[in-house]
């Protein structure tokens, strides 16, 4: 929090918004819809509006239709029907359609790129006269007497030791009346929100996935706009929750993605690799052979649900999209959920803004809970953890006993823990080999890491740090064997020393942290919560282009 005495720049807004993905831009246009004099300010890391985005994605386009109903007059690009909906049960060898839960059925929905579709908001915003500062990391929060007064943004030309390089900026100081904060998942100043305002009492743990996408251009012969294809089962082990999707878009593109939840107790398993397995399965490699990989991205997602929502009200700001947790998990799918909650919170700020500023924050739960969203959530809400409780396929059977029994409205609420008490101990676990990739089908992370355009100042301080650096020996090593090592899509962690075989000398992690894309999956997984993700310098990290 700031309490930093150098002296900034200051700029007023009555609303912040910080992150210009779909909550974000959603909440700042549907505030300049109601209150065009309003004035209002949306701040993004990314270097442009979308260059952080990674999703699958296939939108819902509830929550689009109230913003612009005439949308489709002048859609995003590559917005492609949804045409035809599989969903698969694969083994080693073979794969089985299964009858599609209603909660993933697709009919009226799209085939999009996030990136594209948040571009798009973003041009819709500055147009209502929304400024958009991209390229500016928000790295600290302005609370003042109790108070969010707005964020620390734009911070440039620290070097790696701490001092300030001759290109310093100090940045700027946003400040405004309401600060509405939508970083999407595992947001760095939600998480330290959490804990000064107490947000997170009473509700259940978040839990969290990695999803990891690649971008493919196919043959024209084997490309069908509009699928949308998942599949649950191999590569993955019972115990672990996950599932994987192809999405086909635009002109022969298909977007491949795969998810593991990060509730996985096997500290030896690499979720990347288990991505790469998935593509040699017959029923996936048919799809791809004579493609080219043209992109790659990884990401963290929420799977807690409505049962680990945390307030979302503070004094002076509130939470807004994934950073809060509004995935819907079954339906796969929250990007309407994002933007609707974005645009309950630009209402109840607009009101509060119109008259003599009511209980602002107590309006916009309020709105939350009567909203779709809320009911949405509910009716799904013991399906993700039915899968923790029973495994694969007792969850299956719970799943499918809430969905067409009970119909989401059983007499109970099942709850969530920690993803990073999962492990076991390495001695306990089944040690995982993985293939080598054939650079065809499979590829390893530096190339993957290339597609995804990461770029990270080289001289500026590393944005991921142990807290102890000396616990990382007997907890990570010693009893876990490196899992960041495996669990990192991105190749940032190494162990590294004579016990790895690998150098001589003492044990050690080597944190390459210029290969990170984001994901902020060692955040959360980390055994002892030892490893913290925070904000490189403005424009730093990957930039997904094209389809992504």
């Amino acid at each position: 929090m700031s309490g930093d005495t150098e002296q900034r720049e200051a700029m007023e807004f009555d609303v912040l918004v910080v992150g210009g993905g779909p909550a974000g831009l959603a909440a700042a246009i549907r505030l300049k819809q109601l209150s065009p004099d309003t004035t209002v300010c949306v701040v993004e890391k990314g270097g442009e509006i979308g260059a952080h985005i990674l999703s699958g994605a296939v939108l819902e386009p509830r929550a689009l239709d109230e913003l612009f109903p005439d949308w489709r007059d002048d859609p995003p690009a590559m917005a492609t029907p949804v045409t035809d909906d599989r969903f698969m049960l694969l083994t080693e060898t073979k794969g089985f359609k299964l009858p599609t839960p209603p909660q993933m059925h697709n009919e009226g929905n799209y085939v999009v790129s996030l990136g594209n579709v948040c571009r798009w908001l973003g041009a819709k915003a500055e147009a209502l006269g929304v400024e958009i500062y991209p390229g500016f990391a928000a790295s600290e929060t302005i609370i003042e007497e109790g108070q969010v007064r707005g964020v620390v943004a734009g911070v440039m030309g620290i070097q790696r030791d701490g001092t300030k390089g001759p290109n310093y900026q100090p940045g700027m100081e946003l400040r405004a009346t309401y600060t509405v904060f939508a970083e999407g998942c595992r947001g760095s100043l939600t998480k330290r929100l959490f804990e000064t305002f107490n947000l997170r009492a009473g509700v259940a743990p978040q839990t969290f996935a990695l999803g990891m996408k690649e971008l493919w251009e196919i043959p024209k012969e084997k490309h069908k706009p509009g699928l949308v294809w998942h599949s649950t089962g191999w590569p993955l082990s019972s115990d672990t929750y996950g599932g994987s999707w192809l999405y086909m878009l635009g002109d022969n593109l298909v977007s491949v993605g795969f998810v593991v939840g990060l509730d996985y107790p096997n500290p030896w398993l690499s979720p990347f690799d288990e991505f790469q397995r998935f593509k040699t399965h017959p029923a996936v490699r048919g799809f791809l052979e004579g493609g080219k990989r043209i992109s790659y991205g990884a990401r963290a997602l929420n799977e807690g649900g409505i049962q680990a929502i945390p307030k979302l009200v503070f004094p002076g700001g509130m939470l807004a999209g994934d950073t809060a947790g509004f995935l819907n998990v079954p339906k796969i799918k929250g990007t309407h959920t994002s933007m609707k909650s974005g645009m309950v919170a630009a209402e109840a700020i607009a009101a509060a803004l119109a008259g003599d500023r009511p209980a602002v924050l107590d309006s916009y739960e309020a709105g939350i809970k009567a909203s779709w969203v809320w009911e949405e959530l509910q009716g799904v809400r013991n399906i993700r953890p039915g899968f923790a409780k029973y495994g694969f396929w007792g969850g299956m059977a719970a799943a499918a006993l809430d969905t067409y029994v009970f119909r989401g409205k059983a007499p109970w609420t099942w709850g969530h823990h920690a993803d990073h008490e999962t492990l076991k101990p390495a001695a306990q676990a089944t040690k995982i080999v993985y293939p080598k990739p054939d650079g065809v089908l499979t590829f390893d992370r530096l190339s993957s890491v290339f597609l995804s355009n990461t770029n990270h100042e080289e001289d500026q301080p590393s944005h991921l740090v142990l807290r102890d650096p000396g616990r990382w020996k007997g907890t990570n090593w010693e009893q876990f064997r490196s899992p960041e090592s495996r669990y990192c899509p991105a190749a940032v962690y190494e162990a590294v020393g004579s016990e790895a075989g690998n150098a001589e000398g003492e044990m050690h992690l080597v944190i390459n942290a210029q290969n990170c894309v984001h994901c902020k999956t060692c955040d959360i997984k980390d055994p002892t919560q030892n490893i913290d993700w925070k904000t490189p310098e403005g424009g730093g990290g990957p930039n997904y282009i094209g389809g992504m």
